[in-house]
């Protein structure tokens, strides 16, 4: 038998060396508009944590309301964080909102949990309800939107009209303290599956008595990328007695209580010359 011997001359087939592949970096999309017109990420930057609030609103409702707490109405309800929430334990809830697109989002999750789409377009300084509310809230410094003193005053009365005697109307803002910070910035991050935003908030200037300009930018990465988006908007200022003189002027309303936002009913606040984050409990009264 004849053996066939491999041939050691055999040349060996080589291969030239290729570089390593190299990741590609996702693209960023710079997006146009402003922040409430992408609801979805605004309810993940605003809505991802909000129980705390929740359960304090309820609490206020139960110490200070001097009537059963069944209907509430949000103005500025953006995406109707609190609302679908609220409408999940057996309240009936409404709201408004000047954004078309922040409604929209909000009616179309209520109706999706089998719920009436309650929130509709509006002022929050000029609406009108069908019939008053036992409470209302608009709890993280929305009212502050409102650029001059005569809005605010408006809203007030407003709220006066939406909300029936002995109800409540929970109203959060951040007071400016009698030495404020030169450097105001603040940042977060929330994630939702593959969606992560981080959010960074900064004071950018003083423009005119009691007007703070901010901007805001979202930092989006999503599988297929990543987006930008940058606003710029104006707040009202307010001091300690700035705002007590806002609730002194329409009559049918007395402070209950007073909070921060830790939203701790244990722990009611004191005003003062340096109070900034503060959660105010007014009361309808007739």
């Amino acid at each position: 038998m004849e053996i066939a011997l491999k041939n050691p001359a055999k040349k060996t087939a080589t291969r030239s060396k290729q570089p390593a592949a190299v990741a590609k970096t996702p693209k960023t999309v710079k997006l146009p508009g402003h922040i409430y017109d992408y609801p979805k990420y605004y309810d993940l930057i605003f809505g991802s944590d909000c129980q705390a609030e929740l359960n304090f609103l309820q609490d206020c409702f139960d110490c200070f309301a001097d009537r059963k707490v069944k209907s509430l109405f949000e103005p500025a309800c953006g995406t109707g964080r609190l609302m679908i929430r609220f409408a999940k334990l057996g309240f009936r809830i409404s709201g408004n909102d000047l954004n078309d697109k922040a409604v929209d989002f909000c009616n179309r999750r209520l109706v999706k949990y089998g719920y009436r789409p309650t929130a509709f377009v509006a002022d929050m300084c000029d609406f009108q309800l069908k019939k008053p509310v036992d409470a209302a809230f608009n709890t993280i410094n929305s009212f502050r939107h409102l650029e001059h003193p005569e809005m605010a005053a408006a809203h007030m009365r407003v709220m006066a009209d939406a909300v029936a005697p002995g109800g409540l109307y929970v109203l959060g803002l951040h007071l400016t303290p009698a030495e404020p910070a030169e450097i105001v910035e603040e940042s977060w991050t929330a994630a939702r599956g593959p969606l992560k935003i981080r959010s960074k908030m900064w004071l950018v200037d003083r423009p005119a008595p009691r007007i703070e300009t901010y901007r805001m930018k979202y930092q989006v990465t999503k599988p297929n990328g990543r987006e930008v988006l940058e606003d710029q908007f104006n707040f009202l200022t307010y001091n300690v007695q700035q705002v007590l003189d806002l609730f002194a002027a329409e009559p049918r309303w007395e402070i209950a209580a007073i909070f921060d936002f830790t939203y701790d009913i244990q722990q009611p606040v004191a005003l003062t010359d340096a109070t900034e984050d503060v959660v105010f409990v007014l009361r309808r009264v007739d």
